[in-house]
């Protein structure tokens, strides 16, 4: 469900896979969801409501703009169909609390980009810090500042609006590192603003248009995690170029 620039990597990969089959690509816009399916041998190409109610479907890849994933999400769930959903899971906490419901209710499978830490990277990075190597994790650092996905993304705007920015645009990979590595997070503290309230377009085909932000651009936060350690969190859409460990 969704059938823009991210869906080319989904549908590339899920050929990998011999136990998945993509069976439908749907999107509001159906030209575009004919499109990706043509691109990538999906045999069906559709509007949103035909993918809900093909019984053909057993899960749904929500791979719509984050303002709009709660509300698709949960309509799969209520159409009976497990749920895999790009981040964030929703905008708001409520609405996804009530997601996780509605998938306990029905007996049904909800689950959330990213999926970063089951790679070799992190997981040899929690075995040396099970393995107690380094000894006890006092503190933990993660930056990502550049200067936002207008200068190369061919239609940015749902990047500098509620549900994006560069927090829930990149901090989950993030958050999903400190937290497979530390715990959870007792508590939090932060700071955001706007930097820029319109943004000039570089990248085709929308080159020389503007976008009106209307969500933070730049957010640092602090976290303390209950088993002591304490992280620091930047990410920002407002710095050109930055020279901090990653």
């Amino acid at each position: 469900m969704g059938a823009g620039k991210i869906s080319g990597i989904y549908l590339e990969n899920g050929a990998m896979f011999d136990d998945v089959e993509v069976v439908a690509c749907a999107d509001l816009l159906v030209e575009r969801a004919e499109e990706q399916a043509r691109a990538y041998g999906v045999q069906k190409a559709c509007g949103p409501d035909e993918l809900l109610a093909d019984p053909e479907v057993e899960i749904v890849l929500n791979l719509t703009v984050p303002a709009v994933h709660a509300g698709v999400s949960l309509a799969a769930l209520e159409a009976g169909k497990h749920v895999y959903t790009e981040k964030p899971l929703a905008v708001g906490r409520e609405d996804g609390r009530r997601m996780l419901k509605v998938a306990a209710d029905r007996g049904l499978l909800i689950g959330c980009a990213p999926d970063t830490f089951l790679g070799g990277g992190l997981q040899t990075c929690r075995k040396v810090m099970d393995e107690g190597i380094i000894g006890e994790p006092v503190a933990a650092t993660a930056v990502m500042m550049t200067h936002g996905p207008e200068d190369w993304h061919p239609n940015p705007d749902f990047f500098y609006q509620p549900g994006a920015g560069p927090m829930f645009d990149m901090g989950p990979y993030y958050l999903t590192a400190l937290t497979t590595l530390l715990g959870p997070v007792r508590r939090v503290t932060g700071s955001a603003r706007v930097t820029f309230p319109r943004r000039q377009v570089t990248s085709k085909p929308l080159s020389g248009t503007t976008i009106t932000v209307n969500t933070p651009t730049h957010v640092a936060g602090v976290m303390d995690f209950e088993g002591g350690a304490v992280g620091t969190l930047v990410t920002s859409f407002d710095v050109w170029s930055e020279e901090h460990s990653r």
